[in-house]
Protein backbone atom coordinates (compact mmCIF):
# COMPACT_ATOMS: atom_id res chain seq x y z
CA UNK A 1 0.00 0.00 0.00
CA UNK A 2 0.89 3.54 -0.41
CA UNK A 3 2.09 5.41 2.30
CA UNK A 4 0.19 9.01 3.76
CA UNK A 5 1.55 11.58 2.24
CA UNK A 6 1.82 15.25 3.97
CA UNK A 7 1.20 18.63 2.56
CA UNK A 8 4.18 20.30 0.45
CA UNK A 9 4.78 22.82 3.07
CA UNK A 10 5.34 20.48 5.86
CA UNK A 11 8.91 19.92 4.17
CA UNK A 12 9.85 23.40 4.57
CA UNK A 13 10.98 25.26 7.79
CA UNK A 14 8.78 27.66 8.37
CA UNK A 15 10.69 31.47 8.97
CA UNK A 16 9.49 34.61 10.54
CA UNK A 17 10.76 37.55 9.71
CA UNK A 18 11.43 40.23 12.83
CA UNK A 19 9.71 43.75 11.68
CA UNK A 20 11.92 46.73 11.49
CA UNK A 21 11.00 48.89 14.59
CA UNK A 22 9.04 46.72 16.69
CA UNK A 23 5.59 47.24 17.25
CA UNK A 24 4.59 51.31 16.56
CA UNK A 25 1.37 52.43 15.17
CA UNK A 26 2.08 52.98 10.74
CA UNK A 27 1.31 56.66 10.22
CA UNK A 28 -0.56 56.75 7.24
CA UNK A 29 0.28 59.55 4.70
CA UNK A 30 -1.41 62.52 4.58
CA UNK A 31 -3.32 63.74 1.22
CA UNK A 32 -3.04 67.25 0.19
CA UNK A 33 -6.17 69.27 0.59
CA UNK A 34 -8.15 69.25 -3.01
CA UNK A 35 -7.17 72.53 -5.15
CA UNK A 36 -10.82 74.61 -5.29
CA UNK A 37 -9.29 76.26 -8.42
CA UNK A 38 -9.10 72.60 -10.19
CA UNK A 39 -12.81 71.54 -9.17
CA UNK A 40 -14.44 74.75 -10.58
CA UNK A 41 -15.08 74.68 -14.28
CA UNK A 42 -16.30 77.16 -16.60
CA UNK A 43 -19.57 77.28 -18.36
CA UNK A 44 -17.96 76.54 -21.60
CA UNK A 45 -16.13 73.16 -19.75
CA UNK A 46 -19.66 72.33 -18.44
CA UNK A 47 -21.48 72.25 -21.62
CA UNK A 48 -18.57 70.80 -23.81
CA UNK A 49 -18.98 68.31 -21.11
CA UNK A 50 -22.44 67.96 -21.37
CA UNK A 51 -21.97 67.51 -25.38
CA UNK A 52 -19.50 65.27 -25.23
CA UNK A 53 -21.53 62.67 -22.90
CA UNK A 54 -24.09 63.10 -25.51
CA UNK A 55 -21.72 61.72 -28.44
CA UNK A 56 -21.06 58.94 -26.05
CA UNK A 57 -24.64 57.79 -25.36
CA UNK A 58 -25.37 55.21 -27.73
CA UNK A 59 -29.16 55.37 -27.06
CA UNK A 60 -29.31 58.32 -29.73
CA UNK A 61 -27.73 56.83 -32.75
CA UNK A 62 -24.36 56.91 -34.30
CA UNK A 63 -22.70 60.06 -34.21
CA UNK A 64 -20.19 59.37 -36.99
CA UNK A 65 -20.22 61.92 -40.13
CA UNK A 66 -23.45 63.92 -39.02
CA UNK A 67 -23.13 67.44 -36.80
CA UNK A 68 -24.62 66.39 -33.52
CA UNK A 69 -27.56 69.13 -34.34
CA UNK A 70 -28.58 66.24 -37.38
CA UNK A 71 -28.03 63.75 -34.86
CA UNK A 72 -30.43 65.01 -32.39
CA UNK A 73 -33.14 65.92 -34.66
CA UNK A 74 -32.46 61.87 -36.43
CA UNK A 75 -32.85 60.80 -32.74
CA UNK A 76 -36.47 62.82 -32.16
CA UNK A 77 -37.45 61.93 -35.62
CA UNK A 78 -37.23 58.33 -34.45
CA UNK A 79 -38.76 58.53 -31.20
CA UNK A 80 -35.28 58.41 -28.66
CA UNK A 81 -36.77 61.39 -26.56
CA UNK A 82 -32.79 63.49 -26.90
CA UNK A 83 -32.45 65.45 -24.04
CA UNK A 84 -34.16 69.38 -25.12
CA UNK A 85 -31.14 70.50 -23.22
CA UNK A 86 -28.33 69.73 -25.92
CA UNK A 87 -30.86 70.89 -28.73
CA UNK A 88 -31.15 74.00 -26.75
CA UNK A 89 -27.11 74.31 -26.33
CA UNK A 90 -26.62 73.74 -29.44
CA UNK A 91 -28.68 76.17 -31.30
CA UNK A 92 -27.60 79.04 -28.74
CA UNK A 93 -23.82 78.01 -30.35
CA UNK A 94 -24.51 77.28 -33.61
CA UNK A 95 -21.54 78.91 -35.19
CA UNK A 96 -19.38 77.74 -32.98
CA UNK A 97 -17.56 74.64 -34.56
CA UNK A 98 -16.21 72.82 -31.20
CA UNK A 99 -20.08 72.64 -30.19
CA UNK A 100 -21.63 71.80 -33.04
CA UNK A 101 -19.28 68.81 -34.25
CA UNK A 102 -19.22 65.60 -32.78
CA UNK A 103 -16.13 63.85 -30.93
CA UNK A 104 -15.05 61.93 -34.24
CA UNK A 105 -15.58 64.61 -36.57
CA UNK A 106 -11.82 64.53 -37.36
CA UNK A 107 -11.69 60.92 -37.54
CA UNK A 108 -12.16 59.72 -41.53
CA UNK A 109 -15.09 57.57 -42.28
Amino acid sequence: MTTKRGLITDSFKVVKKARRGGKRERKRPTTPPPQKEAETKTVREEELEKLRHFDLDWRFGPCTGISRLQRWERAKLHGLNPPEEIRYLLLQTHTDPEYNLSLWSEYPL
